[in-house]
């Protein structure tokens, strides 16, 4: 196999990024960021700016989540120079702790639009920054539902509470 290109190493580093979450491995985590000025967004969180804060607030969500896997969709890679942009959705399954008996605990399923921006090292792509929001649930059957509903009473889907009526 030749030489790989950057989208493919930017790939692989994505894929790294996720896979040592899922492993709880702190120390390779820390080793995959930038020195300096880092940031990231977790879902719900505020800007988190430097590396010591980053590195904290893994240690934190590691240290309270027992069981976590993403399966990445959607997954975008653009690079320019030295900077990669990657975007996906992470399709995430966590639990909490496991039960008296030993058995998995209770698994959540969420959606997360995430960027990941890489840069180019001597050691090869480095996280730069990392931004989650949450996917709000697909309500399209019940809204078309309401819509229905309300054309019946004379409201139309103008007045009725559409996809925008929950946030």
């Amino acid at each position: 196999m030749g030489p790989r290109t950057d989208i493919e190493l930017v790939e692989q580093a994505n894929t790294d990024l996720y896979e040592t979450i899922e492993r709880g491995d702190h120390e390779a985590l820390s080793e995959m960021w930038l020195d300096g000025q880092v940031s990231v967004v977790h879902p719900g969180w505020p800007v988190l700016r430097g590396r010591g804060e980053v590195l904290r607030s893994y240690a934190l969500i590691m240290a309270n989540t027992e069981y976590i896997q993403f399966f990445l969709t959607d997954v975008e890679i653009d690079v320019l120079g030295d900077t990669a942009l990657v975007t996906c959705t992470e399709n995430i399954l966590s639990g909490g702790p496991a039960e008296d008996d030993g058995s998995v605990g209770p698994l959540i399923g969420q959606l997360v639009v995430a960027t990941n921006v890489f840069r180019r090292t001597e050691d090869g792509w480095r996280v730069w920054s990392h931004h989650g929001s949450p996917v709000l649930a697909d309500r399209e059957d019940e809204d078309d539902a309401d819509a229905d509903a309300g054309e019946e009473d004379g409201e139309g889907p103008a007045g009725g509470a559409g996809a925008a009526g929950g946030l």
